[in-house]
């Protein structure tokens, strides 16, 4: 069991399967732009390490891609236009979620928070028009600090903010990039089955637990 004092969550592919959003994103950019559409299995590929690398990879139609610099100055502004109007459409909690959250709220003293790669502008209405906003102490975004994860600085930011050791923190994430900023942040890291890490199964990856829905967290984490 983990007995942690403070759970950080991820967003996109951990409490939010927010794909739909960006597809319909990147594909009405390809358009604008003259270029073919990719379409919601690429984009599930390619998403994980923030907007700016999602346009790179859907220009270049590759995961590890790096698109001229002309065009993607044009594409990025119409990116981020068209998020901005659809950042919570078609988003949606994934099963499991309200539950998880729900059996977190009740353990006495627990603090829990949020840690993306997402801006801000884009997190804070996405947690608010999805209803869990409220739900954390602090939400630290992509562009909160200098660095985003993999980095361990926004896990070590909020662990301090909340006045929690690391070692008495968990992750909650879906990615490599999830297990990596926790391991360098000396937290514990739980990845749920579900989620975005370009395809590879994050079992090899090796985090201390793996769960496919958050309704499992009470059989994990220990609230005494």
């Amino acid at each position: 069991m983990f007995k942690p004092k403070m759970v950080l969550i991820d967003v996109d592919g951990t409490l939010v399967d927010s794909v739909p959003d960006l597809t319909f994103c990147v594909d009405a950019m390809m358009q604008q732009l003259d270029m073919p559409v990719r379409g919601e299995a690429a984009v599930r590929q390619w998403v994980g390490n923030g907007v700016q690398r999602l346009v790179e990879r859907a220009l270049t139609n590759d995961l590890d891609g790096m698109p001229d610099a002309a065009l993607f100055a044009r594409a990025m502004p119409v990116f981020m236009d068209l998020y901005a109007e659809n950042t919570s459409k078609r988003s949606r909690l994934y099963d499991g979620v309200l539950e998880g959250l729900d059996f977190l709220q009740g353990c006495k003293g627990l603090k829990i928070g949020c840690v993306t790669n997402k801006a801000a502008q884009f997190t804070h209405p996405l947690l608010k028009d999805l209803g869990i906003f409220d739900r954390f102490e602090i939400i630290i975004s992509g562009d909160t600090l200098p660095e985003k994860k993999p980095h361990p600085l926004p896990l070590l930011h909020a662990a301090e903010a909340l006045c929690v050791k690391p070692e008495d923190a968990v992750m909650i994430g879906d990615s490599k990039s999830d297990v990596k900023a926790a391991r360098a942040a000396g937290f514990q890291i739980i990845c749920m089955t579900y989620g975005y890490n370009h395809g590879e199964d994050i079992r090899n990856y090796h985090p201390d637990a793996v769960i496919d829905s958050m309704a499992e967290f009470s059989n994990l984490i220990s609230c005494n």
